[in-house]
């Protein structure tokens, strides 16, 4: 199955997405499921690192976890074609090395042969949704390591929330451990995704970007399992990016840095990540909704710039 160039017209000077026929992923999945399968069986692999030993995966795991939210828009998210062209689009784009998603979505992007060459990241635990009393109760509801080493698929994702005072996060810590010795028993590297959390008097799950709050949450998930050989570290920029050379001192895992949402405000989130971008042990870019989703449309110049960082 192909993607086409999509019949609605770009505004002038922004790259058009591809159309996706929703028609046709639809009647593949209810008529053929196992080309699901055999999608993954014929397509082109890739080492996880290429010559430059840099990565610039985009990622689009939000929706299982219920955050279909960008910016103001509660439901950027919503629209699985809308989504698809989107990522369809940015894995085109050159030096775009893979994608990190959930079942559903990578099981369309196979189908749709957007896959070839690229690394492909499964999203492991989405258990934790978004506004959830349990959500720091993170539970693996997503690939298993089997999974990701059945499909043939090259690396895992893992988020890990660590909040003092919600007993989920034991829970998810325990978890975490376990998926790091199942990953390294296949060889398969495991992105974790460490944050120190809290609760707002309202009740929402807030993330610590302070130095000290970072580092503590580098050191803990780089000692969880009985091996850190597989493991990397998937890592924000804190508040005060000056801080990150300190800061990834804390561990000699390899990193790669995170976007999250950076608001209207891309061309700062791009300064951040260019300082912290040249520290020994940062190797690339994870970036999801504030490239698929950029205040100005325009989803090719934005993949690009943070392409051009590294």
């Amino acid at each position: 199955m192909t993607v086409t160039p999509g019949t609605t017209p770009a505004p002038p000077g922004i790259t058009p997405a591809p159309a996706v026929d929703i028609t046709e992923l639809v009647r593949l999945r209810a008529e053929r499921p196992e080309a699901i399968a055999e999608a993954a069986a014929r397509r082109t692999r890739r080492p996880l690192l290429n010559d430059s030993g840099r990565l610039m995966i985009v990622a689009a795991d939000h929706p299982a976890r219920g955050a279909l939210g960008v910016g103001g828009n509660r439901m950027a998210m919503a629209n699985r074609a809308d989504l698809l062209e989107r990522l369809v689009l940015a894995l085109g784009r050159p030096g775009v090395d893979g994608v990190l998603a959930t079942a559903d979505i990578l099981d369309d992007l196979l189908l749709l042969g957007a896959l070839d060459g690229k690394v492909v990241m499964g999203s492991m635990n989405r258990g934790g949704l978004q506004g959830a009393s349990f959500e720091l109760d993170d539970r693996f509801t997503g690939h298993r390591a089997e999974d990701i080493e059945r499909l043939g698929f090259d690396a895992g994702k893992l988020l890990l929330r660590i909040d003092y005072d919600d007993p989920g996060s034991l829970t998810t810590m325990e978890s975490t451990a376990r998926a790091i010795d199942d990953m390294a028993a296949r060889r398969l590297p495991l992105f974790v995704e460490p944050f120190i959390s809290s609760r707002t008097t309202e009740g929402k799950v807030r993330n610590d970007l302070s130095a000290e709050a970072v580092t503590k949450s580098i050191a803990i998930a780089s000692g969880l399992g009985g091996t850190s050989a597989y493991t990397w570290l998937k890592v924000p920029v804190c508040d005060n990016p000056d801080d990150m050379g300190e800061v990834m001192a804390a561990s000699t895992l390899p990193a790669v840095l995170l976007g999250g949402e950076v608001g209207d405000d891309q061309d700062g989130a791009y300064e951040k990540w260019r300082g912290a971008l040249q520290l020994p042990t940062v190797r690339g870019l994870v970036v999801g909704r504030s490239l698929l989703y950029p205040a100005d449309g325009d989803v090719a110049a934005a993949v690009d710039t943070a392409v051009g960082l590294l």
